[in-house]
Parts: C-alpha cells; sequence; structure tokens
C-alpha cells in the first residue's frame, strides 16, 4: 500500500511539472510571437521625410540656449542634417529594434493624442545609445503631431521633441552624483515661421 501511494504521489509530480514546463514553453512562444508582429512607426524615415520637405523651404532659424543666455543663427538648408544627425542613428523601424523594444499605445486625452510609447524590453546593448521613444498622432487625421526621444551616452542624456513642420528642440543633460539633471544646453531649430 506504501508503494502504491508513494508512485501515485510521483506520476502526479511528473505530470504536474510536464503540464507547467509546456504552458511556460507556450507563453515564451506567444511572447516572441508578440514582438516579430510589432511594427514600429518608422521614425528616422519619418525625420528624413521632414528633412527633405524642409530643404524645399527658407533657411530654419536654430536658437542655442546656454546658462540664461540665447544666440541665434541661421542655418543653411544643407547644415540642417548635420544638426540633427545624432537621431538619425540607429534607425528606428520594426526591422532593427523588434526585439529590444516593446511598442504600447492609448489614447492620451489631456494632450487630444494617440501616443505610442516604445520602451526596453531588456538591457539595452551599449551600441544603442536610444532609451525609449513616444509618437503622438491627431486622432482626428492620423497625422504625426510630435515624437520624443531620449537617448543616452554615458552621463549625457540627449533629448529630442519635433514637432511636425514646425520645430526641433535638443537639451543636453549631464546627470549629477545625486541622480539630478543639469542642462548643458539647448537647441531649437525653427523652419515655420
Amino acid at each position: 500500500m506504501k508503494y502504491s501511494i508513494a508512485i501515485f504521489f510521483t506520476l502526479t509530480l511528473f505530470i504536474y511539472a510536464c503540464k507547467n514546463k509546456s504552458s511556460n514553453q507556450t507563453k515564451a512562444v506567444v511572447a516572441t510571437d508578440t514582438l516579430a508582429k510589432q511594427r514600429f512607426f518608422p521614425v528616422t524615415n519619418y525625420i528624413k521625410g521632414q528633412l527633405l520637405i524642409l530643404s524645399k523651404k527658407v533657411n530654419p532659424l536654430k536658437y542655442t540656449t546656454i546658462d540664461n543666455r540665447t544666440d541665434s543663427v541661421w542655418l543653411k538648408i544643407e547644415d540642417l542634417s548635420t544638426a540633427v544627425s545624432e537621431f538619425l542613428t540607429p534607425v528606428i523601424d520594426s526591422a532593427n529594434l523588434n526585439t529590444l523594444f516593446l511598442e504600447k499605445s492609448f489614447k492620451d486625452q489631456t494632450l487630444n493624442a494617440i501616443t505610442f510609447t516604445y520602451e526596453p524590453i531588456a538591457k539595452i546593448p551599449d551600441s544603442i545609445s536610444l532609451s525609449n521613444w513616444n509618437v503622438y498622432i491627431e486622432p482626428e487625421t492620423g497625422n504625426v503631431k510630435s515624437i520624443y526621444l531620449v537617448k543616452t551616452i554615458g552621463a549625457k542624456t540627449i533629448q529630442l521633441t519635433w514637432t511636425n513642420n514646425t520645430n526641433c528642440k535638443m537639451v543636453y543633460l549631464t546627470s549629477n552624483a545625486d541622480g539630478s539633471f543639469k542642462i548643458e544646453k539647448e537647441e531649437k531649430i525653427v523652419w515655420d515661421f
């Protein structure tokens, strides 16, 4: 009788273990399939498209603020790509970052926009300085309202806010020992006057 109970108990544990292993494998396959089906908004192509449209317009005005002092200069159209080149790599699209970032979306009523947020799934390789980004879409038209990107390079953080057909703003931050940030400089490029 003792052996029958022991065998029954062992078989029950074996069946339970097999069932849980299969369930965990199914969850891993579902998660992998979800990541493979993500269709990221092509941010890099969007910015390059905006630069192409701008190349047919008037020269943009660049404002640089350091220590509460602002200076402005007219940019040549051909220098605009160089001014925002930091945000053209890595290429942000489904093919390149699909396995590193997860897309979430929601309707943000405070901004009157459909917001797509992209955050890391796990530790990002050192070769990729991109931390996260958001894309804001106008719900009525489906047009891009703005894009917000964050890149981290060592102790420095760079933020880009690209407002559709209007301007872009880059904020350069340095992290302090206490975890706070200091603004080194801000650059705003305006092309819609």
